[in-house]
């Protein structure tokens, strides 16, 4: 029995997927390691199920976001969130865990209130290059905060700071092109992916039903298209209005939710999505010149942030959501196909912002802890 069999870690984060994945990479990481890992989240979302699938044992704390303004909205609120420090005292009393390692946003905090108060050791991740609200006001006391950009350091009052980019799902490292293409059952040729993020995106979803007849037929792109799981009806019936055949289109994919993400980005060529920090982590470990079209209310605008850390540097194309047309899209998607210098040019800028050994860092770090 290795020394890590005896060791038992909490990671909490949840809601969207920018707070579940990277929690669940380390997760797997110290798993991997030997030790017994719980997480620790909201049943209502994602995240149940997330990590159920992965057979970790989920403690439930009923959270949720902030409501604005002092009203009887808030006041319930504060009293659900003392009933869920309360819940996560007794978790950590019960368990006995090492550490806690916490992604932040609301489902988080719990959680780490419940640190502070049994004096449990605890590290945080953001993901964003403008940090969230729960990253900002609690992670003074963190041992120790992992951001993924460099630019985010100056919103954190810790000293002991490090960058090491989005922890990452392994087999983004180890999944080559070609075992992708089989895996998703498609020909060798240009492939476009459109996704919005776990919750999808409206607005790029109305773009893409207009054009999407064109892009397969006359474009000839096989294109794999993430709706999200409550607009999926909503775009098929727009599809239909365009396209009535399209069920028959062997270039199409359309699908509410991928499961295997990292299938379906190795697999394509060109990406057309938001700007949430863990799916551009996830892009530029995939080989794929991205089109970012960052979500405008997103908190404290980070979306737009993140997508412009992107630009700075040669690793997208951006379009602000309020320009976003058939026609500004339907160029963009010219551009590209007419200058395969510059799809290659995206790819390799993007690629080199990928960090695969995020996980590893900071499971060594939660594990020193």
């Amino acid at each position: 029995m290795t020394e890590n069999s005896h060791k038992k870690y909490f990671v909490t984060g949840g809601g969207t997927g920018g707070h579940i994945y990277p929690a669940l990479a380390v997760a797997d990481t110290l798993t991997q390691r030997g030790a017994k890992v719980f997480y620790v989240g909201n049943k209502r979302n994602m995240e149940f199920e997330l990590a159920s699938k992965k057979g970790y044992k989920f403690l439930h704390v009923s959270v949720s976001g902030m409501p604005r303004g002092l009203n009887l909205k808030f006041f319930w609120w504060g009293v659900k969130l003392v009933k869920a420090i309360i819940r996560s005292v007794r978790y950590i009393k019960k368990y006995k865990p090492d550490s806690v390692f916490a992604t932040g946003g609301y489902v988080s905090a719990p959680m780490i209130f419940a640190c502070r108060i049994t004096k449990t050791p605890y590290m945080m991740h953001d993901c964003d290059a403008m940090p969230g609200l729960v990253t900002r006001r609690l992670s003074k006391k963190a041992k120790y905060v992992s951001l993924a950009f460099d630019k985010a350091k100056k919103f954190i009052p810790n000293k002991h700071t490090i960058v090491t980019g989005n922890p990452i799902r392994e087999t983004f490292k180890t999944m080559t092109k070609t075992d992708a293409i089989a895996e998703m059952n498609l020909e060798n040729k240009l492939t476009l992916c459109v996704m919005g993020g776990s919750q999808g995106a409206k607005s790029v979803n109305n773009t893409v039903v207009q054009l999407i007849k064109e892009f397969s037929q006359e474009l000839n792109l096989q294109i794999i298209f993430q709706t999200g799981r409550k607009n999926y009806n909503d775009v098929i019936n727009q599809i239909r209005q365009f396209y009535p055949t399209f069920e028959q289109d062997k270039n199409l994919i359309i699908r509410p939710y991928f499961d295997n993400m990292i299938a379906v980005l190795k697999a394509s060529d060109i990406v057309i999505s938001r700007a949430g920090s863990l799916s551009l982590s996830e892009i530029c470990a995939s080989d794929v010149a991205p089109i970012l079209i960052p979500y405008p209310y997103a908190a404290a605008n980070h979306q737009r942030i993140n997508a412009k850390s992107m630009l700075e540097v040669g690793a997208c194309i951006y379009i602000e959501d309020g320009e976003l047309e058939p026609n500004k899209l339907r160029e963009t998607i010219l551009e590209l196909l007419n200058n395969p210098i510059k799809i290659n040019y995206l790819k390799q800028n993007a690629s080199h912002l990928a960090k695969y050994e995020a996980a590893k860092e900071i499971a060594d770090i939660v594990q020193s802890l």
